[in-house]
């Protein structure tokens, strides 16, 4: 039984711009950015957003190709081998379920600030929990709601640009040639560039509208449209409130997102800012989840579990027309995980991203020699620069995580031990019977 088509564009850009959760990435990644780079982060995220150009435009012409639930796995899968799509089926599995268990704790640590006592992990695990409720439900409701939530959520980022243009502390000029760090010393293109490494994780997200392709209208079409505009309002949302903090911010050290907002806005607007960030964090659990379970529906429906499991997993509600048994399982998994250390998580998660940011820019390239991505309605301009400068930015962010003996090298051994053990779990167990079916676009 095939999911509901039951999304228009705008529906599914509601829900990929919930998972991207900018207002998250403005008051938890920002900070770490402005450390590194002080107000030189203006120009880390304007080259994470070019890096963000080059990657949608990847995304775009393999998605308007292969517009599958299954997402990057079904892509590779189909371009580069049934060995590299299994590879990255395991490693997007295991980085989303736990992905999902960190955002989720995130609740926890914004309304312990406001409500001291509560217990962070379970927190995340009731937010998980209920997030899986909501999104066995018909997608167009899941699209409404997370639509509210994100209206909220953008409501915030408008607050936070007000009280930035409103005080300013330094000229727009200075943040273009004169970029200064938290002890005022000059900041140099390598600590920008190093800052940048961190800045292109804020802007990820735009890729997962290929995961409601089966239940969009005319997919091959509106999945690439909505990635643009996704990573085109991701930008600006997030670009253009960071910028007015950077204008106004008298101190650069510490949290410097929630330090400005409380010395220009006082203590009533803090607070309520800090109520639209965690529910902006509750939408993104919300998002993710639904990417979540069409992932683990995917996975059933390509003969990756045993026999009864993968008749389960793949089973669609009747009513809702949702992939409802593997919602559940998914958000069972992923309230399990909130229970685990966070900085396993992050460890686990940190560069899963970039290697498979690389094998998507591999993907594009070869889709283009053999001839597998020619049914897709997008083509990329300027065809190879974006994947071919995309694997360029990509190559310094894994030296950079790679001369990290703290962060960054760890969770590089961790990413491979997964694609290793993924390699031999196909070649041992699974790769017979293992396959990507297609799907009818009607």
């Amino acid at each position: 039984m095939a999911l509901r088509r039951g999304l228009r564009a705008f529906g599914t850009l509601l829900i990929v711009l919930s998972a991207i959760t900018p207002a998250s990435s403005v008051f938890i990644i920002a900070p770490g950015v402005i450390r590194q780079a002080g107000t030189g982060a203006f120009w880390s995220y304007v080259l994470a957003a070019v890096v963000g150009v080059f990657m949608a435009f990847v995304y775009a012409e393999l998605s308007s190709a292969y517009p599958l639930t299954g997402g990057e796995y079904t892509i590779i899968g189909r371009t580069l081998g049934r060995l590299p799509g299994f590879m990255a089926l395991v490693l997007v599995l295991v980085t989303q379920l736990l992905i999902l268990a960190v955002i989720a704790l995130g609740v926890g640590i914004y309304l312990g600030a406001l409500l001291p006592g509560l217990h962070g992990p379970t927190i995340a695990a009731v937010t998980v929990l209920v997030s899986m409720a909501l999104a066995v439900l018909d997608i167009k409701v899941n699209a409404v709601v997370t639509g509210i939530f994100l209206a909220v959520e953008m409501l915030a980022l408008v607050v936070v640009t007000w009280l930035g243009l409103a005080n300013l502390a330094r000229p727009f000029g200075d943040l273009l040639v004169s970029p200064v760090a938290a002890d005022g010393s000059a900041v140099s293109f390598g600590m920008i560039a190093i800052a940048t490494a961190v800045a292109i994780f804020s802007y990820n997200g735009y890729g997962s509208a290929v995961y409601f392709g089966e239940e969009t209208h005319e997919p091959r079409r509106d999945i690439a449209r909505v990635i643009l505009w996704a990573l085109v309002i991701t930008v600006a949302s997030e670009l253009i409130p960071i910028t007015a903090a950077l204008l106004s911010a008298t101190d650069l050290g510490g949290d410097v997102m929630l330090e400005f907002v409380a010395l220009r806005g006082g203590e009533t607007v803090t607070t309520l800012v800090s109520l639209g960030i965690a529910l902006a964090i509750v939408n993104a659990v919300l998002a993710i989840m639904l990417l979540c379970a069409r992932l683990v529906f995917s996975s059933a429906r390509d003969a990756t579990w045993t026999r009864g499991a993968n008749r389960a997993l793949s089973s669609v509600h009747p009513r809702f027309g949702t992939p409802w048994v593997a919602t559940i399982a998914a958000g069972v998994v992923s309230a399990a995980f909130c229970f685990v250390p966070l900085q396993f998580l992050l460890v686990v998660t940190g560069t899963s991203l970039v290697v498979l940011y690389a094998a998507l820019c591999v993907a594009v390239i070869a889709g283009r020699r053999n001839g597998s991505t020619s049914r897709g309605a997008y083509r990329m301009p300027l065809y190879p620069l974006a994947p071919l400068a995309g694997l360029a930015a990509l190559a310094y962010v894994l030296y950079a995580n790679a001369i990290d003996p703290v962060f960054g090298r760890p969770s590089l051994y961790v990413t491979a031990g997964i694609l290793a053990v993924a390699a031999l779990l196909y070649a041992t167990l699974i790769g017979r019977g293992w396959s990507i079916g297609d799907v009818s676009e009607d």
